[in-house]
């Protein structure tokens, strides 16, 4: 079994947490194939991107106090083995329709993996040290989503878009293989009241009522909601407007996966000499600086697919230094309600940042600018959160 501390345990914590990527970054340059072989318009293609975010909200509202009542690892065995069926139903789709309704069931096995990580390293850790962890997940979590959407762009020239969710099925089973024999339970002491409606839900109460907890929710919702604006209609933008092919459309997603990991490095580095206050406000200011960028260049007339990924690449840099942070400083008061907190966190994250997906999809056109001005509103929005709450954040612990 894998022990406290060690980079095994941090790498297969890691990919747990990046199932969710993977599963939409891998096929996010056969979306316009999708669109032409099941004779579907694009909003309704980018409806297996809302559809998955959905499944992956409700899904998440329910993995932690289940975990809590029950432990982490035959949870997480449960959600690994739904992810890997419907998967499966993802390659044999035949329409739109059952697309999306696959996409759907393979978000509510993919939403335990992410939930459960989170909960495992506040299981096993405190403080500045679960910050740090967390950052070290997203540095090789980020290696991942920045390899998936180049593999996929050549699954898809080769095999065609079924080719990426065949893939996605593959490092199911692989993943699957080290929870069942190489991850440790973590989870020290587990609720003893019996997990019923009215139970359920009241492990919450306490939670959202912390308003630390709500600040720092509100940052990761804003941060998350700017990365699922360019996901969901970065595709379109780059191969239906400005004429590149996926293989480079999956280099350019790369780009910016790479400055996503950046960013978990300087994270960690800032957290050890500032503190979480100014590391996480530093990474709210590269948030707006990424949106505001692309505004700009739009603006000047910059019509050229490096106005639209340099800006994004600033934007992923502060999000690889704000995510973890956040969803960390909001998880530390909980040591006994980990489950609970990471999937409500979770739960309004994914809410919000799919509401976020359907608004950019139907506003998508033959311009980059719904996709400019939604990232500038996110990454504003987060910074924003981040000056105004300064006394509420002060009353929490530093670290």
């Amino acid at each position: 079994m894998l022990k406290k501390g060690t980079l095994a345990l941090t790498a297969v914590l890691a990919t747990l947490q990046a199932v969710g990527p993977i599963s939409t970054d891998t096929y996010l340059p056969s979306l316009p194939s999708i669109a032409l072989q099941l004779d579907a318009p694009i909003p309704t293609v980018q409806l297996t991107l809302s559809a998955f975010l959905v499944g992956f909200a409700v899904a998440q509202i329910v993995y932690g106090p289940f975990s809590d009542r029950y432990g982490r690892k035959p949870v997480l065995v449960i959600a690994l083995a739904l992810f890997a069926a419907a998967t499966f139903a993802c390659v044999l789709a035949t329409s739109i329709e059952v697309l999306i309704s696959a996409r759907f069931l393979q978000a509510l096995g993919a939403a335990g993996p992410v939930v459960l990580s989170r909960s495992i390293v506040r299981d096993l850790y405190e403080g500045r040290r679960a910050g740090t962890e967390l950052s070290r997940m997203g540095t090789i979590m980020g290696i991942m989503p920045a390899i998936a959407p180049t593999f996929g762009g050549f699954l898809d020239a080769w095999f065609g878009w079924r080719s990426t969710f065949v893939a996605v099925l593959v490092l199911g089973g692989v993943i699957m293989a080290l929870v069942l024999f190489a991850l440790p339970e973590t989870l020290r002491e587990r609720t003893g009241e019996p997990l019923t409606i009215r139970t359920f839900f009241s492990g919450f109460g306490p939670v959202i009522a912390d308003p630390g907890y709500r600040v720092y929710v509100a940052i990761v919702c804003f941060t998350y909601a700017g990365i699922f604006s360019f996901v969901s209609a970065s595709s379109f933008v780059f191969q239906n407007i400005y004429g590149v092919s996926p293989i480079v459309f999956g280099m350019i997603f790369g780009l910016c996966a790479a400055s996503y990991v950046c960013g978990t490095l300087l994270g960690q580095r800032l957290l050890k000499r500032l503190g979480v206050g100014q590391a996480l406000g530093v990474g709210c200011s590269f948030l707006a600086l990424g949106g505001l960028s692309m505004i700009g260049g739009l603006l000047v007339g910059l019509d050229v697919p490096a106005a639209i990924f340099i800006p994004a690449m600033i934007y992923m840099m502060g999000v690889g230094q704000t995510l973890p942070l956040a969803m960390a400083a909001a998880l530390m008061p909980f040591a006994k309600r980990a489950g609970a907190a990471s999937s409500l966190l979770g739960f309004i994250q994914m809410v919000f940042a799919a509401l976020v997906g359907a608004a950019i999809g139907l506003l998508l056109g033959d311009s980059a600018w719904p996709l400019a001005l939604f990232l500038a509103a996110c990454g504003c929005a987060a910074a924003a959160t981040f000056a105004v709450t300064r006394s509420i954040r002060a009353t929490g612990a530093e670290w």
